[in-house]
């Protein structure tokens, strides 16, 4: 038997946060806001989930490298049907690192994540999240459409 979700104000299904892992690990790309320069930056990444952190890779020196130790990102993953009309959004909010560890960046290597363009003198960044949130847009109930 599935159990019902709350829903928020827009009736949309406000997601545990064991679907919100779950639905963050079945789709490779998502978006990373962080402020650099003093401008807001919203990038795609290819991504992975490490047990309750966000990770993924990039070039040093590019923008993504110059986030800072300690500041917050905002990250969003998402997908949605336009045949069925339903989807979903996961967001999740946290400070944002470089993986310095050689053996925790040889670990994530060994995960093989497929990127879009492989990085040169690649770094993994990790978030560590301080909230994870998500909502769903359910399927119309039979009839109601």
């Amino acid at each position: 038997m599935m159990r019902k979700l709350a829903t928020d104000r827009a009736g949309l299904e406000i997601l545990h946060l064991g679907d919100c892992f779950g639905l963050l690990g079945s789709v490779p790309v998502g978006r990373i806001g962080f402020l650099a320069g003093g401008e807001v930056i919203i990038l795609p990444v290819n991504f992975l989930v490490d047990g309750q952190d966000v990770v993924f890779r990039t070039a040093q020196g590019s923008k993504l490298s110059s986030i800072e130790v300690g500041h917050y990102v905002g990250f969003e993953a998402d997908a949605y049907d336009p045949a069925t009309e339903t989807g979903w959004s996961v967001l999740v909010s946290g400070l944002a690192e470089i993986v310095d560890d050689e053996a925790d960046a040889a670990r994530l290597d060994a995960r093989e994540l497929r990127s879009w363009g492989e990085p040169a003198d690649p770094v993994w960044v990790r978030i560590r999240p301080s909230s994870i949130s998500g909502r769903r847009l359910p399927a119309a109930a039979p009839g109601s459409g």
